[in-house]
């Protein structure tokens, strides 16, 4: 790991530690039960309303190496559409740093997403959902400036069993309109996830995020990151929330993308 790897996990560990003991120090009275509170985060179409911050740093991105840090804010609203169906709507703003050629660095909103799932209310054993996925051209920033409105379908299917919650998030996105030029968005996503809760609101995480960029050239279409993290399902201040750290390093990659990742992560959650 680069010198500028250790240095973010060690900042990120250490904000990690303090804010899960700042978590445990103040435990309010009726708190919901951690261990089911965490598998209803670990559900993205489940009726929990969240709003999570995502903080990644990709290192060694570049013919110099450097970092790119993408904070990603990520609200995700359920709401009733009948009796019998459920819609989640989660919409993902990504406030980007990236290094630039000349050295320096530019900052700035990439494209933001909003995505919509409808899942039945009364879900089975086998939980589902499915929807359009949108694509909008609101980058800032050149670095990440796609000019692009791109729209696809998307679906999720997970499982719960004992500890267990396993599943798998598919996207793909196409380019409908385009202010012109390259980038245009032709982009498949999955995200196979395992979670097992460990208790007391503890869980071991795996959710790798595998995409497929069909436009790229022979060879350079697949990042397939590999990794594990953990997160604590806790409440600070009466108001429950998620806190997560996670870890990957890439088996398969572009040229000059980003060769690891450290994601922190935290939610604040609105149980029903």
């Amino acid at each position: 790991m680069t010198h500028a790897a250790r240095v973010a996990a060690g900042a990120v560990a250490s904000c990690l530690v303090a804010a899960l003991a700042a978590a445990q120090s103040t435990p309010p009275p009726q708190t919901p039960d951690a261990t089911e509170l965490a598998k209803k985060t670990q559900n993205p179409v489940g009726d929990l309303t969240s709003v999570p911050l995502q903080f990644n740093f990709n290192f060694n991105y570049g013919p110099r190496e450097r970092t790119q840090n993408i904070l990603n804010f990520q609200p995700v609203i359920p709401f009733k559409l009948t009796t019998g169906w459920n819609a989640i709507l989660r919409t993902i703003v990504p406030l980007n740093t990236l290094p630039a050629a000349d050295g320096a660095r530019e900052s700035g909103i990439g494209d933001i997403q909003a995505q919509f799932y409808v899942t039945p209310a009364q879900p089975g054993r086998l939980i589902w959902g499915a929807g359009p996925m949108f694509s909008l051209p609101t980058a800032t920033m050149g670095l990440a400036e796609t000019g692009s409105w791109s729209l696809g379908p998307g679906a999720v299917v997970l499982t719960m069993y004992g500890p267990w919650v396993a599943g798998g998030l598919v996207q793909q996105f196409w380019t409908v309109a385009d202010s012109g030029g390259d980038p245009e968005l032709n982009l498949f996503l999955f995200q196979p996830f395992v979670n097992y809760n460990l208790g007391d609101g503890w869980a071991l995480s795996l959710s790798p995020i595998i995409t497929a960029n069909w436009n790229a050239a022979s060879g350079q279409e697949w990042t397939v990151p590999l990794g594990l993290g953990l997160t604590r399902t806790t409440v600070f201040n009466r108001r429950p929330m998620n806190i997560g750290v996670q870890y990957y390093s890439s088996v398969q990659r572009p040229d000059g993308s980003p060769s690891q990742q450290l994601r922190f992560s935290i939610a604040w959650l609105f149980p029903r």
